[in-house]
Formats: C-alpha cells, sequence, structure tokens
C-alpha cells in the first residue's frame, strides 16, 4: 500500500537512475542535454524520465546562475480579450527558446500588481513584462532594479523603466475623433468602462475629446460602467443613452465588445448604422466578424506588441537610439458604420 508520504515525495536523479539502469552523473549528463552519452543510453534515459513523469529541480541550477528559464507577464486581466492576444504574440517568440511565460494578473489594482510582481521577481525570472507604464512607486523600484530585462507593452504614452513597445492611445484616440468629424458628425456620446485603473481607455478618451473640443464638436453624453465587456452591458447602455439623449448622430465605444452590442441594439430598433448614427469601436476583435454590419474599429496591434516585447526580451531587437520605445502604429478600420 502507497504511503502519503511517498505519493507526495518528489522524483530524484536516482529514481531515473534505478529505472533506466545507468549511473545518476549519466542521468544527469542526458537531461541537461551536457556530455558525451551515447544514443543507446540517451534513449533509455529519456524513456525512463518521461515514463515516470521526473521533472528536473530548476531551483537547484537557478541558485548557481541566479536566474531561472522563466518570464513573468503581468496583466491587468485574462477575461479581457486584449490581453491574450498579446501573450500568444509572447508565446509565438519564446515557444522556440528554453523561456517559458508565467501569468500573473492584477485587476486593475496597483497593490495587487506589487504583490504579484513582489512573488515573481522573488523566482529571479530571466524578463519581466507587465502590461502599461503606471505603477505604484514600489513597483517601479523593484522593477527598475530586478537586473532583468523589462518591457512595458501596449501603451509608449510616457518613460518606461527599461523598455516600452506598442501604440499611443492618446494618438489612437485623436484619429477616432479627426475621423468623426470629418465624416460630419456632430453630437457624440461616449460609452465605455470606468477608466479609474485603466489609464490606456483613459487616454484614448484624452485624445477623442481634444479632436473633438478643436473642431468645435461638443461630447453630449458620457456613460461608464465597472465589470467586464459584453454585448448585453453595450445593448443595455445604448438603449439608455439614445433613450435619454436621441438627438445624438455618433457613439464612441471604448471596447469592441460593448460596440458589438450597440449595432446590435441599433440595427433591432431600425436606426441608421453608418448613415444618420455613427458607430465605433476599439481593438479590433475578429469575434466581431460574424456580425451583420462590420464596426468600426481600431486595431491596437497587440499580438504583434507581445511579439515584439518578447523579441527585447531575448535580446534580439536593436534600438536605433537612446528611446527605448516601440511604437506601432494603429490601424483605422471604418467598417459598416460610419459614412
Amino acid at each position: 500500500m502507497t504511503r502519503r508520504n511517498d505519493r507526495h515525495r518528489h522524483l530524484t536523479l536516482r529514481d531515473v537512475s534505478e529505472a533506466s539502469g545507468v549511473s545518476e552523473m549519466t542521468v544527469s549528463r542526458v537531461l541537461r542535454n551536457r556530455g558525451d552519452v551515447s544514443d543507446r543510453t540517451r534513449a533509455k534515459v529519456l524513456e525512463a524520465a518521461r515514463r515516470l513523469g521526473y521533472v528536473p529541480n530548476k531551483i537547484a541550477g537557478a541558485l548557481a546562475s541566479n536566474r531561472v528559464n522563466l518570464v513573468a507577464v503581468i496583466v491587468p486581466s485574462l477575461s479581457n480579450l486584449v490581453f491574450p492576444e498579446m501573450l500568444a504574440g509572447v508565446d509565438e517568440v519564446l515557444g522556440d527558446t528554453d523561456l517559458q511565460p508565467v501569468v500573473g494578473t492584477t485587476g486593475y489594482d496597483p497593490g495587487k500588481e506589487e504583490r504579484t510582481l513582489f512573488e515573481m521577481l522573488s523566482w529571479r525570472p530571466s524578463g519581466v513584462i507587465v502590461a502599461g507604464l503606471e505603477h505604484s512607486e514600489a513597483s517601479r523600484a523593484m522593477l527598475a532594479n530586478s537586473g532583468v530585462p523589462v518591457v512595458e507593452v501596449m501603451d509608449v504614452d510616457g518613460t518606461p523603466v527599461d523598455a516600452a513597445v506598442g501604440i499611443s492611445h492618446w494618438r489612437a484616440g485623436y484619429q477616432v475623433g479627426t475621423e468623426i468629424v470629418q465624416r460630419g458628425y456632430r453630437r457624440v456620446g461616449v460609452l465605455g468602462t470606468k477608466v479609474d485603473g485603466d489609464h490606456r481607455a483613459r487616454k484614448r478618451l484624452e485624445g477623442l475629446e481634444r479632436a473633438l473640443r478643436e473642431a468645435g464638436v461638443p461630447i453630449v453624453d458620457q456613460m461608464a460602467y465597472s465589470g467586464q465587456s459584453a454585448f448585453g452591458k453595450g445593448r443595455e447602455m445604448t438603449a439608455e443613452m439614445l433613450a435619454r439623449t436621441p438627438d445624438l448622430d455618433f457613439l464612441f465605444y471604448t471596447n469592441d465588445l460593448t460596440g458589438g452590442g450597440g449595432l446590435l441594439y441599433a440595427l433591432e430598433k431600425g436606426f441608421d448604422v453608418g448613415g444618420g448614427l455613427g458607430l465605433v469601436g476599439f481593438n479590433a476583435f475578429t469575434l466581431l466578424d460574424g456580425l451583420p454590419r462590420q464596426l468600426a474599429t481600431v486595431d491596437s496591434r497587440r499580438r504583434e506588441a507581445g511579439q515584439i516585447a518578447a523579441r527585447i526580451i531575448l535580446g534580439a531587437h536593436a534600438f536605433p537610439g537612446e528611446d527605448r520605445r516601440v511604437e506601432l502604429v494603429p490601424t483605422f478600420l471604418p467598417g459598416d458604420t460610419m459614412r
């Protein structure tokens, strides 16, 4: 009968040695891919390790190198689709290397970001990728003194601790405002998440407001909500806003999911979408490709941001000068919901 302490005992090199019939030193050489070992012996060791489910203790190796082959990736949320797509870009680049991304989430809470950074950095990762440029003083100090490459992703409107890659959300918002004005819309409503902790959404709104103000176009109504972006929330907010401010001719959504819900509501109620009523979202989610109309939106190039961030961690990206920011240019996609 298996005793409880046996069941939870870590396998060792000795276990693999006994199972394969070779010395512990040879097992170590094979598993570390070092030394002159015959193909036949190597195959025996690897087969035994696989059969036992043996996983090497990287902590022991880390004591010598002071680093583990992990890259800390810290994002506000995994339920917001923008972050998994950035993570996919990171994984595409690191997938062919010895480095493994490990993800932590903060819920847009600076205090939780501090705690997550503390725990992740205590494992001495080989690099850090963190969403955004705004951090607490303690978090910035930890990042600055980590001794490893640090890349802040998905925003370049600010001064990075080490390096940054992403779009300017302020300029993206300004571009959308310019498009609204040029297409003849004059009474704008804004719908989106509360921007207390979402600095990128805040910057988009600031850029939008500046472009509209310069053209003398007012933001007539605004509505913000807490929680996850969703079609249902977009329908609900759009219905409420158009009921209380019926003379609006344009709706700006800070996220494509709420924009998609608003689009479905407007079509259902017979609004002249793309003519008398314009709509635009943000982030270019492919999830919306099956809607009756293509929602106008902005491609924020987050997958590419993840790829470049991973290359910076690997030391495979060259910066042309002292500025260690890589600004990607967002793409405005007018779709079928603007004149």
